[in-house]
Parts: structure tokens; sequence; C-alpha cells
């Protein structure tokens, strides 16, 4: 298993598979063909059938010029390796084929060129969750020491500044009203619903202001602000809303968010390994879903719950996402995207404080349920993984034309 450097990565939105990850293979195709008279890009599967939506397009123009660059869309052709990809052409003067690679953009803004031979190494020993935990075991060690003991020495500069990006997103989530870009002219709601939470008390201010904090994440994600993959862009808003809602009303010290995001990443990087974070291949229970289990699993942490306990709020935080589709409605980031972060960030809560109710007993494993989301999600129809063709983006689409 790899670094949560992996899993964590800094960048804009709307989202990790169809912006940062062609951004990303884009910019790599051009360093080894940079004197190219002209480029053609063939977006493939999902990444053709919602890219407009996402603003594929227009990265892939923006990376590429002052250079022209043709795009050719594929929805209906799917590449065997995965549903996201994309093939690159360079041209001569003679408007003759130079060059041409495929990329796939697997999800979390991790791309995978055809062909490549993996480099990096596995920095984990440890392959699953029921592992790790007889390790933790064995040593009376917590899941962040377990990180930080096989993370790079840098690993806790990287999560200061990784927390500290989500915090920035969070705060300018809460102070930005304008309206989102799109055809939806879909208003943010995050800064009224803080407003809000200000004229009540107990647990309704509590779940109001969670609300809030997550909303803020994905409305920022949603208008292409700054943003950390927490696991994908899509998600964004439901780790950082959890973590900054325990901060602000237990004071918590720095040093132990710090630690929870060791926490969260680990069960986030388990996910992403044994089955998938795309929304593409899986269906939105690879996105929210792995957002609600790291979510779960890092509030249980800073709550004072046991490594079993933990992974019991992870298994819960997946498993009441099972079956979740991915049917963006227009092909963008924000219908049901936007709400499904803020149910997932009280769900999250919700999971920590069962889990802490019992001795971590439970019958479902973490691991059998990553492993039944993945089946489930191959099994869902290609309708409901990212394309538009089905779900409420079929729906809203079908209105819209009895409208006109």
């Amino acid at each position: 298993m790899k670094s949560i450097k992996d899993l964590y990565v800094v960048g804009f939105g709307p989202s990790s598979s169809h912006t940062m990850g062609p951004q990303k293979a884009a910019a790599r195709f051009i360093d080894k063909h940079p004197r190219a008279n002209s480029y053609r890009v063939t977006l493939y599967g999902s990444l053709a059938a919602t890219g407009k939506g996402h603003l594929t397009d227009k990265v892939i123009i923006d990376a590429f010029k002052p250079k022209k660059v043709d795009i050719t869309w594929e929805p209906e052709t799917v590449l065997p390796f995965h549903p996201n990809a994309l093939k690159f052409e360079a041209f001569n003067t003679v408007n003759k084929l130079s060059s041409s690679r495929v990329f796939y953009s697997i999800g979390g803004g991790t791309i995978v060129e055809e062909g490549e031979q993996e480099t990096s190494p596995d920095i984990y020993q440890e392959k699953n969750m029921l592992e790790i935990l007889d390790c933790l075991n064995k040593s009376g060690k917590r899941f962040w020491e377990y990180v930080f003991d096989n993370e790079p020495e840098d690993i806790e500069d990287y999560l200061k500044h990784i927390w500290q990006t989500m915090k920035e997103s969070v705060e300018r989530g809460l102070e930005n009203e304008r309206v989102l870009p799109g055809k939806l002219h879909l208003a943010r709601k995050a800064s009224s619903i803080f407003a809000k939470s200000l004229n009540v008390s107990g647990p309704i201010k509590d779940r109001n202001q969670i609300f809030s904090f997550a909303l803020a994440v994905a409305e920022e994600n949603a208008s292409g602000g700054v943003i950390v993959t927490a696991p994908t862009c899509g998600s964004a808003g439901v780790l950082p809303s959890v973590l900054y809602h325990l901060q602000q009303t237990y004071g918590l010290a720095e040093a132990r968010i710090i630690k929870a995001l060791a926490t969260a990443g680990l069960v986030g990087m388990l996910i992403k390994t044994n089955a998938s974070i795309s929304g593409a291949e899986v269906g939105c229970q690879g996105e929210i879903g792995t957002a609600c289990s790291m979510a779960s699993a890092a509030a249980t942490q800073l709550l004072g719950g046991t490594p079993s306990q933990i992974e019991y709020a992870a298994e819960m935080g997946m498993e009441h996402h099972l079956g979740l589709t991915c049917d963006p409605v227009m092909g963008l980031v924000q219908i049901p995207c936007i709400e499904r972060n803020a149910m997932a960030a009280a769900r999250a809560q919700d999971c920590a404080a069962y889990a802490l109710l019992s001795d971590g007993k439970h019958s479902i494993t973490f691991d059998q349920v990553v492993e039944t989301m993945f089946q489930t999600g191959k099994d869902l129809m290609a309708s409901y993984r990212e394309t538009g063709k089905g779900g409420l983006a079929r729906i809203h689409e079908l209105q819209d034309k009895r409208d006109q």
C-alpha cells in the first residue's frame, strides 16, 4: 500500500478524476512532446459522458495553451482498464501523427499511463485492516502511530499543510455567497445555514454547523476552489467538516487533529488499494462512502475510541452507503453531490457515537464491507456510475424536456 500522501492532494475542484487527473496527464504528455505542432485528445467513457459539466475540456485546453488541441468525445467507448480514459496524440508540422499515449484517471487525481510499470514501492507491509489490527494488538500501538512509523519523516508536516488547507476551504466557503457556476444556477447554502446555527443551541446547533461546514467545502469545490481530496474532490467536504466541528466544539489541539488525519488517511488508502474510490468505477459509494468511513474513524479516535471501535465506525461509514449511485445532474458536481457531503458528515458522527457505545465487536468486518462495496460497484449498471445517463441526472433531463 502506498503513502497516504497519494490520497490527500491539494488541488482545484470540481473533480479529482475529471479535472485534476486529466490536467496531470496533459502536463505529462506536453512535457514529453513540447515541440509538437498540434494535439488531439480523445475522451472515453465517463470522462466523455460528464466531462463538460466537470470542466474536463477546459483544463485540457488551458494545459495546452498556446498550442492548438482538438478534443473528441466518445462516451460510448469504454476502455478495459478503467472507465475514465483519455488518449493524447501529437502531430508534426505536416499533420502527421508523431506520438500517442493513453492515460487512465483512476480517482483522487491519480493517473496511470497505459503500459506503465509501477515504480514507487509500497510503504506498508500489511495489506488490509485485519493485518493492521493484528499488528496493533501485538505492539499496543494506535492507528496514527502505525501510520507515523511507516510514512516518511515529513508526514507530520505534510498533514499540517493538509489540515491548514482544509480549514481554509471551510472558512472561505462560509464567507462566499455567490451563486455556483453552471446551468443549474444553484445558490450556496453554507453561509445562511451557519448564520441560522447561531440562533439555536444544543444538538440542533451542532447538526446545523456540521452541515454548514460540509456544504462550505463542497460549494468551494463546485466553484473550482482549492480543496483537499479526501478521498476525492466530490467528497472533499466530509472529513474537514467533522474535524473542524470537533476542534471548534472541544478545543482540540492541532496535534490531535493531525493524528486523526493520519488514521483517516489509512482507512482511505485501504479502500483505494483494495477496492476503488472512483465514482466512474464503483459509483458514489466509493467517494462519499469512503469519505464517511474516513471521517467516522477520525471522529471515533478523537473521542477516545479503541482501535476495534475505530475499525467498527469505519465499517459502518461504508456499510450504510453501499449501493449509492453516481448520477450528477447535468454532469456538475453539485446535485446531489453537495448535499451528500453534509449528510455523510452527520452520518460519520453518528457512526462514531454508535461505535463508542459498543465494545468494538461486530459481525461484518471493515475488510468484508470494502470487498462488498467493490463488487456492488462492479454490479451497478453503467448508467449509475458517473455517466449522467441514469438516476437523478436522467429524471432531471426528462423533466427539462417536458418543460420546454
